[in-house]
């Protein structure tokens, strides 16, 4: 294993590459999705912006998980968790723009916000929790933190299941719009609750347990040489800069994200139609462009034994993802003149419920394996079968 992050007897081209060949990519095919967009090549602009969207979300990740590592948790993992979600609002906001036009992709974009609590909960969690588990047979991690956070979620979920059941039932459009708007502001409140608890009050619940800091003194013991000289000869620009500039990075590049995702916006919306994508798979891929970056941020933390970082990314994500990202689509919305409302369908909500009690069941005792990673992915795919014929 190297020490130096860059020793002279090495080309520094190799180490350039893989430092900024996501900004680079992202760049430049966020620039060629805004060209064929202008030109009409719909399908080339799409899968350009997509690719744009995803690097440029992955260099954010790692400009979070910087900022990460100087925070003590549970900042550090929030930090990670509100980059991803203002990722995704972005990109869900910009699509819900285009229902002004095309009204039914509003669906799309409700598909969307649920899509993103069963990425976070099923792909993330599960691919994090099997290739850890492979490398690890058993992973420890603080059982108080998945109790929490399951708890949460499920009482979240209930949340949205009121409006839904109130368009199953007699009620007027009008009456399940208002109950939406209620909700959310109790989500708001929910959240406000939840952020003292979790940085004021208990953050212990989401700390890593003595037990499980155990499994990672030999690694610990093992790297302090190579992490004495990488903190010591690092070029990489970001770890140079101080936590103020790199807040200011993530927005810039989060504001070059937007333009991407504009151009997804418009003409995947577009494509779908098309080709007759459903509500729910057109959720579901927007859903796992916004979450790749954390998807491959859980799946290190897993390999260097961090799984309780990857269970503070996954349910925290799904958290914000539910009392922040609903709450703020609906005021923007709402500002925009575009009538969105929380009435999800019976395939969303039931998803959602049994999402959040497989992660109650394969996290409740402070410790995974591989077969409880599989087991959530295997529930993955069959929610991706379904969404494609819903």
């Amino acid at each position: 294993m190297e020490t130096d992050r860059k020793p002279e007897t090495t080309n520094p081209l190799k180490y350039y590459v893989e430092d900024y060949w996501d900004i680079v990519v992202g760049i430049t095919a966020v620039l060629l999705a805004v060209y064929l967009h202008k030109n009409g090549q719909g399908a080339m602009a799409t899968l350009m912006a997509a690719i744009g969207i995803a690097a440029l979300s992955l260099t954010v990740a790692e400009v979070a998980e910087i900022l990460s590592e100087r925070l003590q948790e549970p900042y550090g993992s929030m930090v990670l968790t509100f980059s991803a979600v203002i990722v995704e609002i972005v990109l869900l906001y910009i699509i819900l723009l285009e229902a002004r036009e095309i009204p039914k992709v509003v669906e799309t974009v409700k598909g969307g916000i649920i899509s993103a609590v069963i990425v976070d909960m099923n792909v993330l969690l599960g691919l994090a929790v099997f290739i850890g588990g492979l490398k690890f047979t058993e992973q420890e991690h603080n059982k108080e933190t998945s109790s929490t956070y399951t708890t949460i979620l499920f009482v979240s979920g209930l949340a949205l299941l009121v409006p839904s059941l109130l368009n199953q039932t007699k009620h007027v459009t009008e009456a399940v719009r208002e109950v939406s708007y209620i909700i959310s502001a109790v989500l708001m409140l929910f959240y406000i609750i939840i952020f003292v608890f979790q940085t004021k009050t208990h953050t212990h619940f989401f700390r890593a347990t003595a037990r499980s800091r155990i499994f990672r003194l030999r690694r610990k013991m093992q790297g302090l040489e190579q992490e004495i000289n990488e903190n010591d000869q690092s070029d990489y620009v970001f770890e140079k800069f101080n936590n103020y500039i790199n807040f200011i990075v993530i927005f810039i590049l989060i504001a070059i994200i937007a333009i991407g995702a504009e151009v997804f916006a418009n003409d995947g919306v577009k494509l779908a139609r098309e080709h007759g994508v459903s509500a729910g798979l057109s959720g579901l891929i927007i859903a796992i462009v916004a979450v790749s970056p954390e998807i491959f941020t859980a799946i290190k933390a897993a390999r260097n034994d961090q799984i309780q970082r990857v269970v503070n990314i996954a349910m925290g994500a799904s958290v914000v993802s539910i009392l922040l990202t609903v709450p703020i689509l609906l005021a923007m919305a709402y500002s925009s003149g575009v009538d969105l409302m929380l009435d999800f369908n019976p395939l969303q909500i039931g998803a959602l419920i049994m999402t959040i009690i497989l992660a109650w069941k394969s996290t409740e005792e402070g410790h995974t394996n591989y077969f409880e990673g599989i087991s959530h992915l295997m529930f993955f795919t069959y929610y991706a079968i379904i969404a494609g014929y819903y």
